[in-house]
């Protein structure tokens, strides 16, 4: 799920030129940039999102990440739990003059409970997250800020990622699901979801906003969100909406979306009829989720066909989308519309710790001694991994 956004961050990505958190890449990488991190540039508005996003994506195909990258990324927590976008020197104790935010704080709490070993820290950041919670039972991007839909869910995949029931997580008496549900709209809006009530109340509805809230509210989270059982995905009004029934309306809106070209629009200002990659990536995500992976075959199949030059262009959190996506609907990440999608990630960021595991599940170590070099020559050591942790 890609979450974007409260109106500060939605500034800063109509400023950069993007629908997303994520900044175009560079022609070179810049000497100021932390060597843990994931990216060539400009860390400022999505350092810790993208660092999550591609340390998750890793952990899906089992490569295990270099550990000054998953450092890096636990570095950057602020000693009451929270994660800003980024901190350029994680040394000095975070002030009130640094931006606090639900969706770099969920998504680290995500990578982090996913490899595993991060238990105080996860705890600290789901503790925060808690502590910001609105009375209607969701999230704003920064705290104290109105709820959408897009923060609410990816706050949903952080409880769900460390061990938390979501329904459980009251403010007021109400849940995440409360608050999602108040922004799911009725069939004769196509049955999506808005992001957030505009000022006169009235809700829209958000492609975007959709596919992040129909992963949230089936309560799952980006380490979580796998294809479902096949499902006919038609809207049905209810008085009283069930997270179910109101993730099956959002689904159809989302079926109905990309139906005649594939992919969801983009909507910023001045891209009228442009694809949006990285909602269709996360459309595709939801849609096998509620519907199956036939549900998500259409927009999937485009993404093989058109996306490398986007995620080439947009860097790691981009082709963590695209993993996370084929993950979801059971293709190959490593081949996926002839793109090695997992070795374009790696080659983002520092090297992994380990090889990735092969198609039957083993992982290959390549052991290489000076003396049998020397004399025998290469030797190798064949050795079964245990299962990854399921979240």
């Amino acid at each position: 799920m890609h979450v974007r956004h409260s109106a500060a961050v939605l500034a800063a990505t109509v400023v950069i030129g993007t629908a997303t958190p994520a900044v175009a890449a560079s022609p070179s990488p810049s000497p100021a940039l932390p060597s843990g991190l994931y990216g060539s540039t400009d860390p400022t508005y999505d350092g810790v999102w993208r660092q999550s996003l591609a340390l998750i994506a890793q952990h899906q195909v089992d490569v295990e990440p270099a550990t000054a990258a998953v450092g890096w990324l636990a570095g950057q927590q602020c000693a009451n739990g929270a994660f800003a976008a980024f901190r350029a020197d994680p040394s000095k104790p975070c002030d009130a003059k640094l931006m606090l935010d639900t969706n770099s704080t969920a998504a680290t709490v995500q990578a982090l409970s996913a490899l595993g070993g991060h238990d105080t820290r996860t705890a600290k950041a789901v503790t925060w997250l808690k502590s910001v919670q609105n009375k209607d039972g969701g999230w704003g991007y920064a705290p104290g800020g109105a709820s959408d839909a897009n923060s609410t869910s990816v706050v949903i995949g952080a409880l769900n990622a460390s061990g938390a029931d979501p329904a459980k997580v009251l403010k007021d008496g109400r849940s995440p699901y409360d608050a999602l549900l108040k922004l799911s709209l009725p069939c004769a809006d196509g049955g999506a979801f808005a992001y957030q009530p505009d000022k006169k109340g009235k809700l829209t509805a958000n492609a975007d906003a959709t596919a992040a809230a129909v992963v949230g509210v089936l309560g799952l989270g980006m380490t979580s969100a796998k294809a479902g059982a096949p499902a006919d995905l038609t809207c049905a009004d209810a008085a009283h909406p069930t997270p179910e029934r109101a993730a099956a309306n959002g689904a159809a809106y989302l079926a109905k979306a990309v139906a005649k070209e594939g992919y969801l629009q983009s909507v910023l200002p001045g891209a009228e009829d442009q694809p949006d990659y990285g909602n269709t990536a996360d459309a595709v995500v939801a849609l096998a989720a509620r519907g199956g992976t036939t549900a998500a075959a259409g927009p999937l199949r485009w993404l093989e066909r058109n996306s490398a030059k986007w995620a080439a262009q947009s860097g790691p959190a981009a082709y963590a989308q695209l993993i996370l996506a084929a993950r979801a609907c059971g293709a190959d990440p490593r081949d996926f519309g002839g793109t090695d999608l997992v070795k374009r990630l790696t080659a983002t960021g520092p090297a992994p710790a380990t090889a990735s595991r092969d198609d039957s599940g083993t992982s290959v170590w390549w052991v290489v001694g000076a003396g049998l070099a020397a004399g025998a020559g290469i030797g190798f050591l064949l050795s079964s991994r245990n299962e990854r942790k399921q979240p």
